[in-house]
């Protein structure tokens, strides 16, 4: 335990600097200018302070206040040493900081059961501070492994989604990196751009609900089919939702809005404009994007060019102007995002 002596009078300094010897595993720091002492205290750590109260150009109250004013100390005990006996002294040492006093002339057997006292509590708050960080340690270890665990999920449900679906697992990635491109863009917190990258791959996972004969079928749909396909965000929904997870509550929220339309005229709930879930209108986005950009056995990849005048144009009716603005902002970061997950 390091132990900082600051006292401008030498026999009182070599005393306690004597006295603090005795102890065993304790080592003394002097100083009798204070100034110096505080200059060291900026970049050592100790573990008792013992300050005399009468000193010239910095008293040991200044010197409390001084040493306080870096968080690294704040929770080192303070031994003040005084001569005098005014309560004032005292109150204003106490509001200081100092956490014990002694009088002067120093009585060894005062003073040394004074000086284990207040390392026992130092060595206590050590302890304790050891204990929360071992404690912190192992609950964002045990985080990581849910976070884990929920990010297999997650995959393992989109994947299953997949399997019934001509899109691609490249699909896929692109569209919840778009998604997390237009949720930074937008100004959105970090946590919020992270959740909506890992649950936007299932916002089709109410495709598992859909017959076969109309999800599959390579021909435009039929009224009557094209209803009961509308009928998948709320499958989705239905799947997701009451989850006590943060990420698969977003995700139930995506599921059931991102065929939701700006002007009102989506489905299944017909929302207009901002009653629209943030998450669903960015979705929205990123998904048709990526289809309209994506070649299928039903269809040809549109180019770039026709895919970007399409957004544009559908600005304020399809989609979100704020969302629209955002994902043409990043052009470069999109671009990159479609390379870096094409469809080999």
């Amino acid at each position: 335990m390091k132990v900082l002596i600051v006292d401008d009078t030498p026999l009182n300094l070599a005393l306690m600097q004597t006295l603090i010897g005795k102890l065993a595993d304790c080592e003394p720091v002097t100083f009798s200018d204070p100034r110096e002492a505080i200059e060291w205290c900026k970049n050592n750590q100790l573990d008792l302070l013992i300050v005399d109260y009468m000193m010239p150009i910095i008293d040991g109250i200044e010197f409390i206040k001084r040493f306080k004013s870096d968080a690294a100390h704040e929770d080192v005990p303070i031994l003040m040493v005084t001569a005098d006996h005014e309560k004032q002294t005292r109150y204003d040492a106490l509001q200081g900081g100092a956490t014990d006093f002694l009088n002067k002339p120093i009585d060894r057997h005062e003073f040394l059961p004074r000086v284990r006292n207040m390392l026992a509590l130092r060595r206590a708050h050590l302890a304790t501070r050891e204990r929360a960080r071992v404690l912190a340690d192992e609950v964002a270890h045990a985080t990581r492994e849910i976070l884990a665990r929920e990010r297999e999920m997650v995959t393992r449900l989109a994947r299953a989604a997949e399997f019934r679906d001509p899109e691609t697992g490249a699909h896929i990635q692109r569209m919840s990196h778009y998604s997390e491109l237009i949720a930074r863009k937008l100004g959105v917190d970090k946590e919020y751009q992270q959740a909506i990258l890992l649950a936007a791959p299932m916002h089709d996972v109410g495709k598992l609900g859909i017959p076969d004969s109309i999800l599959l079928k390579p021909g435009r749909l039929t009224a009557e089919e094209f209803e009961i396909m509308k009928g998948h965000p709320k499958h989705g929904f239905d799947i997701l939702n009451e989850s006590s997870s943060p990420v698969i509550q977003l995700a139930a929220s995506i599921a059931l809005s991102h065929h939701e339309r700006f002007d009102g005229a989506g489905y299944p709930r017909a929302l207009r404009g901002e009653a629209i879930p943030l998450e669903g209108r960015i979705v929205a986005v990123a998904d048709v994007f990526d289809a309209l950009t994506s070649s299928r056995p039903y269809k040809k990849a549109w180019s770039l060019e026709d895919a970007r005048a399409h957004l544009e144009s559908g600005s304020g009716s399809h989609f979100d102007p704020a969302c629209i603005d955002a994902f043409l902002g990043v052009w470069p970061q999109v671009l990159a995002i479609r390379d870096r997950f094409g469809e080999d």
